[in-house]
């Protein structure tokens, strides 16, 4: 199917590609339906676009690129929502806020999505975890920096 988004124009994408998030997205819950794109020449974001609405359009990263320990556990009632049989078919992600230098952007690693990527089914779920805030730096405070990999892949 063609779908219209906010950086990249009319793209393409197939149905099933398309990550369903049966509950939508806190603040857009009539929202379900969301493809996600690489952005050309850096493995380190992605964008989460809605297939329906052009001007919903999140930038994402993997957590685990700037915070090496950062660790979730899923309840019960997320592993059977999104029909999770494996731990290695699980993605998860972390929706950035970005100001006017990467410096200055945040993460939230509090409220991660996580993608069952067998089946294409998500949920941005919230942590009860005191280490993870809504706006953590990209860069890492302590003194040992996670390595970033161009290699890296997700997906």
């Amino acid at each position: 199917m063609k779908i219209d988004t906010l950086y990249f124009g009319e793209m393409y994408v197939s149905d099933e590609s398309v990550l369903t998030f049966e509950s939508g997205i806190p603040g857009f819950k009539d929202e379900k339906k969301f493809a996600i794109f690489n952005l050309p020449d850096n493995n380190a974001f992605q964008i989460l676009q809605s297939i329906h609405t052009k001007e919903l359009s999140l930038v994402l990263t993997i957590p685990y690129l700037f915070y090496k320990d950062y660790e979730i556990d899923l309840d019960e009632g997320t592993i059977d929502q999104l029909e999770i049989k494996d731990p290695e078919d699980v993605s998860v992600y972390s929706i950035l806020t970005l100001q006017d230098s990467l410096e200055k952007s945040t993460m939230n690693l509090q409220a991660p999505v996580v993608v069952n990527v067998k089946n294409n089914q998500a949920k941005q779920i919230v942590l009860n975890d005191q280490r993870y805030k809504t706006k953590h730096p990209l860069q890492p405070e302590s003194e040992e920096k996670a390595h970033v990999s161009a290699n890296t892949k997700n997906r």
